[in-house]
């Protein structure tokens, strides 16, 4: 019959067992999701050949899968509502979302899926991945910083990802080439995006068995948050923006 001492040791390797075990179960714990308050997603284009105008769309939601010590298993699946799109004038803003350019009512939404990450130094990447904007998927490369990956300093204290990036895009790629004396053609895209540590990972959809990475792998492209985590992309407007001119 063991004695008290050596139930003593059993309790106590178990408890370091347990202990041992909790970071490799936690290894995986790295999902994060937009917070869409503070990301902002801010364009510019020439207009007329005389300024840049400069837009920014807020509301952003999606996944990031991050595991600091292995970018190239980075995963980042956003939805960008375009219906959010604000040039700080109404009728400016109309003309850009009507069925010309935008063409808001019918593609309310763009979406960025990245492929593989490219580690360029500890706090720089390129983000392969594909756009999705007017129905036309083309391939998008971001230039990106990690700001920060630490606790928040204010309520609820979670734990939260910083990252700032750029890319240029042709609008002509996507099918937008509508009044190209007046609106240029490249289009220069800054991200801000902050985004907060999951409470659980995301849970696999209808089909993907591979929403959740294994061990030994790097994650499949992540499926949306849980519902009460963050709040949901907002609808597109019902009415169809007019033609008009930019």
């Amino acid at each position: 019959m063991p004695t008290r001492l050596h139930r003593d040791a059993l309790v106590a390797l178990v408890l370091c067992a347990g202990g041992l075990s909790a970071p490799r179960a936690q290894a995986d714990g790295n999902w994060y999701a937009l917070d869409p308050v503070h990301t902002r997603v801010a364009f510019s284009i020439r207009h007329a050949g005389l300024s840049d105008a400069i837009g920014t769309v807020s509301g952003s939601t999606g996944t990031v899968y991050f595991d600091p010590d292995d970018w190239t298993r980075t995963r980042i699946d956003v939805s960008v509502p375009i219906t959010r799109l604000d040039l700080g004038d109404s009728a400016w803003t109309d003309a850009t979302l009507a069925a010309n350019l935008l063409d808001g009512a019918r593609h309310p939404l763009a979406r960025f899926v990245s492929e593989r990450v490219e580690p360029l130094s500890d706090r720089r990447a390129r983000v392969h991945g594909t756009l999705t904007l007017r129905g036309v998927s083309r391939p998008l490369v971001l230039d990106a910083v990690l700001n920060a990956d630490k606790r928040h300093p204010l309520p609820p204290f979670r734990r939260t990802l910083g990252v700032s990036a750029a890319a240029t895009l042709s609008r002509a790629d996507f099918g937008i080439d509508a009044w190209p004396s007046v609106i240029g053609d490249a289009v220069a895209l800054r991200l801000e995006v902050e985004a907060t540590r999951s409470r659980a990972a995301p849970q696999p959809s209808a089909g993907d068995t591979k929403a959740v990475p294994d061990a030994g792998a790097g994650p499949a492209t992540p499926a949306a948050p849980d519902a009460g985590d963050e709040p949901a992309t907002p609808a597109a407007s019902a009415a169809r923006p007019v033609e008009s001119t930019p």
